[in-house]
């Protein structure tokens, strides 16, 4: 039926989709003063068909989801724009608010609420409301169940995520906060759907103290010494030290001489037997954090806390931990405090969390090179769309010109009407050096160069740890900069905004500052903002006058800067180091050449870079040795940049089999919860659980029966045990004895037992009260329910890390870890019934509910 209902509603939003988007077209002119290019359209429509659409940096997706977004939104089912930080999803809904509102809707932000709770981070855009806060001008703070009950609700993924669980976490259905998972647009799905793909999202408790054991294996892996690559290749060689670290697969593994190492420093006869074999889990986290996790690469130390970086962004991780143990491990490897295990209340990955919505869409500046895990995952097909400037070209309105310079493909659009050009970015072909202090010095001189003429740059580097190099390189040779690292993304915005300023020089992390459009000759508005914030003015209570008039002063200057920008060729991206993900690198390329402004990109590889590194970076090197090469004497040969190529297709796609390899397993894990999930709704909204109770009760004491008094010779029944089983569930009178039953046939022993119990339970209920058994009811099934799923899922945790090992006994893992979690389930739910059987007589104990997790 649920099927039928969206067919319909689909087709009769089609029906209405051209009157729809010309009334939000209009409405966005009229209010902020942003008309939809047609391409924008043709977008947006691509988005309401539940497709990814890509579509290059700058140009307008925050608009073009305008369209999708107010057509679904008129189901009154609720559509969720989804961003990757609080920051964006804030300011797209201050930025669109006014469209919505004046078309009738009603939009809400949802934002991380730190340690404050949920309801003091939720806001709806309200034109008349003035806040005390410049960053939260009219958001109006509401309920966190308000927000999810207005018709559009902006948010991050982990947020969307976290009040899912938290949903199911609930003891009142009142409480609950999200409606249906309905219809969700994903602003840059690529990094949402992908790179965090395999993220899951935890919410966990403490466990008991941590042991000293992650200290003690620390130490006994320290002097371990990692065995040479010409030693692992070679087959007839064994290798020559005690542990071997695959890079490409992320690996690390003892040799013979490794574990005979260890054997002696731990005085035991074989590691992995008996009782030492309780301590391999110890070693194994020790030596991966000791070969594989690198400080400032990995993670960083701050206030004596291990950080995770995200190799994706760059950003820090704040509350994140590496699960299993690692964490631990690279506590006790950097010296700061172990902090306790914790154990999971309750988890979901967000391939899993957006397959539930009924529709999902997505748009992004990379998506291509990932369509077929868009896919095949996802069901999501992917359409990439022209430019607006190429669009116009294609539509006849605009003349496309091409010719080389320096041996590269230039390309401009004019408009032969009004004589206006247009540019096409410019992409170098990459600078390959033999060794990275040759590499940054001429990225150096190439910055100092360009910041002379007054051409602006924006540096791309993969890790904090180059940003770093990189920016003490730049001050030694007196190049003023900027540098974003994973800080905070209000600063990062505000950075990349001015970053098209004349003789800017910005350094950012991978994906620092995404979704923030970089301006040439800089952002008026942010200029005048930081004047008056300089000249003490409080930007809430600033008079109009002056506002307008420090507006005006910067615009002006603006528009001279951007036209000494243009002239320049706009702003150059430097890329010092190639990504896995050929998605990565063309986002920071995207970076220039916006909406038809001139700009360029080239990237700086060094023979010693990972990917370089991994995938043949070698057979280059030699190449070089042999032609004399010197180490500052650049090469820019197609064959390096076409063997980068095929490296980053060969991680892509390993990267994918991992992924769609192990979403294999997080379905089984993921039908489980659903079925947990779906009981415990059914709990909450159920009046009374009394039949509920009872059938337990009857199907317990009759299976009771069944097992104790099987066979027909009286002598082979157990009924002592069958008089202490039934007293472990219910009360029994002083009449009913062994000797009372030997002359029973087992139905009417069955019979007997089961009025005893509903003449029991009425008992109790008259005791009690109706509302308090009720009640107690309803808090039982759900404490029970709560607390064995929980440790269901730590031991699935359990389980699945494992499970690898049957690969070894020619098992295939998968198949092993669908087989037992099924049968694992299976016992879970009769242990539920159990437990409840055993409590249900005594509702004078009073049932707490699960801790809930902090």
């Amino acid at each position: 039926a649920e099927k039928q209902l969206l067919k319909l509603e689909s087709e009769l939003l089609d029906d209405i989709l051209p009157e729809v988007f010309a009334a939000v077209r209009e409405m966005s002119q009229r209010t902020i003063g942003l008309r939809h290019y047609d391409v924008q359209l043709v977008g947006g429509m691509i988005i309401h068909q539940g497709k990814v659409v890509e579509m290059r940096t700058g140009e307008g997706k925050t608009l073009v989801a305008t369209g999708p977004t107010v057509l679904n939104a008129l189901m009154g089912r609720g559509v969720h724009v989804i961003t990757v930080n609080d920051y964006l999803a804030k300011r797209d809904c201050q930025w669109m608010g006014p469209v919505y509102h004046r078309l009738g809707l009603s939009v809400s932000v949802i934002q991380n609420a730190g340690g404050q709770g949920v309801d003091k981070a939720s806001f709806q855009y309200d034109p008349d409301y003035q806040s005390d806060d410049d960053r939260y001008q009219n958001l109006r703070p509401i309920t966190r169940k308000e927000a999810y009950h207005c018709d559009i609700t902006y948010g991050t993924n982990n947020e969307f995520g976290f009040d899912y669980l938290r949903d199911n976490m609930v003891t009142d259905l009142n409480r609950v906060t999200q409606r249906e998972l309905h219809y969700a647009i994903i602003d840059e799905v690529d990094n949402i759907l992908i790179d965090e793909a395999r993220t899951p999202l935890i919410i966990s408790g403490q466990a008991e103290e941590s042991s000293e054991m992650y200290q003690r294996f620390a130490q006994l892996v320290r002097p371990l010494r990692r065995s040479s690559q010409e030693s692992v290749d070679d087959e007839d060689m064994e290798p020559d030290g005690d542990y071997v670290v695959d890079e490409k697969a992320r690996i690390s593994y003892l040799t013979e001489r490794g574990i005979e190492h260890i054997e002696n420093a731990l005085g035991v006869e074989n590691l992995y037997e008996g009782e030492s074999a309780a301590m391999t889990p110890y070693l194994d986290n020790a030596l991966r954090a000791h070969a594989l996790y690198k400080l400032d690469v990995d993670y960083v130390v701050q206030n004596g806390e291990v950080i995770i970086v995200d190799d994706f962004t760059g950003r820090l991780m704040h509350g994140r931990r590496y699960s299993e143990g690692l964490h631990q491990a690279i506590e006790a490897k950097e010296g700061v405090k172990v902090q306790n295990e914790s154990f999971t209340w309750a988890t979901v990955t967000f391939q899993n969390l957006f397959r539930m919505y009924n529709k999902l869409a997505g748009m992004t500046g990379t998506a291509e090179t990932e369509s077929e895990e868009f896919g095949d995952i996802y069901e999501l097909e992917v359409v990439v769309l022209p430019t607006n400037v190429e669009y116009r070209s294609i539509q006849g309105s605009l003349t496309e010109e091409t010719q080389k310079e320096n041996g590269v493909k230039v390309t401009t659009y004019r408009n032969d009407d009004t004589g206006e050009f247009f540019y096409k970015r410019v992409d170098y072909p990459d600078v390959v050096y033999k060794n990275p202090q040759a590499k940054f010095k001429a990225v150096m001189e190439e910055i100092k160069h360009m910041q002379e003429a007054g051409q602006p740059v924006l540096v791309g580097t993969i890790a904090i740890e180059t940003s770093e190099y990189l920016s003490n390189l730049l001050q030694r040779n007196g190049v003023k900069h900027e540098v974003l690292n994973a800080k905070q993304h209000e600063r990062e915005a505000s950075i990349i905004t001015q970053a098209g300023r004349p003789g800017a020089v910005t350094i950012a992390t991978n994906m620092a500052g995404r979704g923030v459009d970089i301006l040439l000759g800089g952002n008026a508005e942010g200029l005048a903002r930081d004047e008056l914030r300089r000249r003490g003015i409080d930007l809430t209570e600033v008079e109009p006058e002056v506002w307008q008039q420090t507006l005006d002063k910067w615009a002006a200057l603006v528009a001279e800067d951007k036209k000494k920008v243009l002239e320049l060729g706009g702003l150059h991206v430097i890329g010092t180091e190639r990504h896995d993900a050929r998605r990565i690198d063309n986002q920071l390329r995207g970076r220039a050449g916006r909406q038809g402004d001139p700009g360029s990109s080239r990237f700086y590889v060094s023979l010693q870079d990972d990917l370089m590194r991994r995938f043949g970076g070698q057979n280059v090197a030699n190449l070089m040795e042999r032609f004399g090469v010197e180490d500052d004497i650049p090469i820019e040969a197609g064959i390096v940049s076409k063997s980068i190529e095929n490296s980053q297709t060969k991680v892509e796609g390993h990267n994918f089999d991992i992924r769609k390899q192990l979403i294999k397993y997080d379905d089984v894990v993921n039908q489980q919860r659903e079925v947990m999930y779906a009981e415990r709704r059914r709990i909450l909204s159920s009046a009374n659980m009394k039949d509920s109770i009872q059938n337990m009760i009857a199907e317990h004491l009759s299976g009771l029966v069944a097992s104790l008094t099987a066979g027909d010779v009286v002598e082979d029944w157990d009924l002592p045990a069958l008089h202490s089983a039934v007293r472990t569930v219910m009360p029994l009178p002083a009449e009913i004895t062994t000797s009372t039953w030997e002359n029973m046939a087992p139905d009417e022993i069955e019979d007997q037992l089961l009025d005893l119990a509903e003449k029991n339970y009425e008992e109790m209920e008259a005791a009690v009260g109706s509302e308090q058994l009720r009640s107690f009811e309803k808090r039982l099934m759900l404490q029970v329910l709560d607390t064995l799923w929980v440790r269901h899922l730590t031991a699935l945790d359990a389980l699945r890390q494992g499970i690898g090992l049957r690969a070894i006994g020619q098992q295939d893992p998968l198949v092993s870890f669908q087989k037992e979690g099924f049968e694992m389930f299976g016992q879970l739910r009769d242990t539920i019934k159990d437990e409840v059987v055993h409590r249900a007589f005594r509702p004078t104990v009073t049932v707490r509910e699960a801790p809930q997790p902090k």
